[in-house]
């Protein structure tokens, strides 16, 4: 059984990945409006959050989600706070990171396919049914506008996130040497 601890290095982190998921989602993003309202945004912004997720574990996936939400919501409010949109910032970081631990069974590896898996299934289960659900309910844009342009957006951004997040994990392990034994940033295995 893995011990689960919470380190100052591995809070730094997660603040540092909340700062970039609040900035890529709020400004370098393109929002398109559709039935009144945002239906769609074009950008990365979750990308922080999905890395968190699958690098760190899915709690700290989760937490980056939530807080990362929460901290943008304060900082640039456009209408009430719904903690619906919370609980699907958190379940980008938390998917993954499940997925990830259950098809990596202990191993610290993270190959393409699982992945691809991690990305998909978040991809699937909150872009395209979770969050359409919620904007119908909350503000009344029908999923039959919603449904399809989240679909064609994760046609294109799974193999992007895919691709990205695997190099960028290739990358990390030649950088974050995090002790004498060379253990290394791929910590996907593991929930703290």
């Amino acid at each position: 059984m893995l011990k689960a601890r919470m380190t100052t290095r591995m809070l730094t982190r997660m603040a540092l990945l909340i700062a970039l998921n609040v900035i890529i989602e709020r400004v370098f993003s393109l929002r398109i409006i559709l039935g009144g309202v945002e239906g769609l945004r074009i950008g990365i912004g979750p990308l922080p959050v999905v890395f968190a997720g699958i690098f760190m574990g899915p709690l700290a996936g989760g937490l980056v989600g939530a807080v990362g939400d929460l901290v943008g919501f304060f900082i640039g409010t456009t209408g009430p706070y719904m903690p619906h949109f919370t609980l699907t910032a958190a379940l980008r970081g938390v998917i993954p990171g499940l997925v990830i631990l259950l098809a990596g069974r202990g191993r610290r590896e993270v190959g393409i396919f699982p992945l691809f898996m991690a990305v998909a299934a978040m991809f699937v289960l909150v872009n395209i049914l979770i969050l359409p659900y919620f904007l119908e309910i909350l503000i009344g844009t029908l999923r039959v506008v919603t449904v399809p342009a989240k679909i064609v957006e994760a046609v294109v951004s799974i193999p992007a996130y895919t691709a990205f997040l695997f190099a960028l994990g290739r990358i990390l392990e030649r950088v974050f040497v995090l002790g004498p034994d060379k253990r290394f940033l791929h910590l996907s295995a593991r929930i703290w």
